[in-house]
């Protein structure tokens, strides 16, 4: 089964029924009621269904991905910072990509109903986190709204207590190409990452052990889909157990 975003019936180029219902269930999935609801709008527009503006830019989420992208970076890792007094940076940056990571964000996007308003088209759109991305442009759509520090509210209250046990993410296993590598060395495996294919902003890994293909692998950039690719690897043979 394809795990890229699947449309749902009715549900490509959604017809905002009103501006009334549309401000509600944003609002009640933030907390805050949209000023500029045109923001929210294209915080959820894939580029597949982006139509050109006057400036000839396509009025999608990519822009505002950007700048929520930054934003939820900085956010967390000022909660980190100070949830962690003692910590070290390495510490700190692990832990923070477990937050913001796409996967997780794609997740998040979910729990929380934002995915329900994500606009894309299914035959011209094969980007597998495009629900992370629009998670942080809904996060740039209310930074804009409402400033920085409604926005930050927004980020702890509402996404990170609510949706992520921290401890729980310290005791897993980030570094899984790490760990394979270790065990290539100490079994004399020859251990090899390859990047397949590269499809709308989603890298492909594959992993290859002496001349065996292994788990393959994705992410939005090249080092986070041989992370990836490694972590499937690692589980599928069973290095954890």
């Amino acid at each position: 089964m394809s795990s890229f975003p699947k449309r749902l019936s009715g549900r490509l180029l959604i017809s905002f029924k009103s501006e009334k219902k549309l401000r509600k269930s944003f609002k009640s999935i933030s907390g805050l009621v949209p000023n500029n609801l045109t923001l929210y709008k294209q915080a959820m527009r894939h580029s597949s269904v982006a139509k050109l503006n006057e400036r000839g830019i396509k009025d999608s989420y990519e822009r505002l991905e950007y700048l929520g992208d930054a934003i939820l970076g900085m956010i967390v890792a000022e909660y980190l910072f100070y949830l962690y007094p003692f910590e070290k940076e390495g510490f700190l940056t692990e832990i923070r990509s477990k937050i913001v990571n796409r996967e997780a964000l794609n997740r998040l996007a979910e729990k929380i109903g934002l995915k329900e308003f994500v606009q894309f088209d299914q035959i011209g759109c094969r980007h597998r986190f495009i629900y992370g991305d629009c998670m942080e442009a809904f996060i740039g759509a209310i930074y804009l709204d409402h400033g920085f520090h409604s926005c930050r509210n927004f980020v702890i209250r509402k996404l990170i207590k609510p949706h992520y046990n921290i401890e729980a993410l310290i005791s897993t296993i980030t570094n899984y190409k790490s760990k394979l590598l270790e065990w290539s060395q100490k079994t004399n495996k020859n251990l090899r990452f390859k990047i397949i294919n590269k499809q709308d902003r989603t890298f492909t890994a594959q992993v290859m052990i002496d001349k065996e293909m292994m788990a393959k692998g994705f992410g939005s950039s090249k080092k986070k889909a041989e992370q990836d690719a490694a972590r499937r690897t690692y589980e599928q043979l069973s290095l954890g157990r």
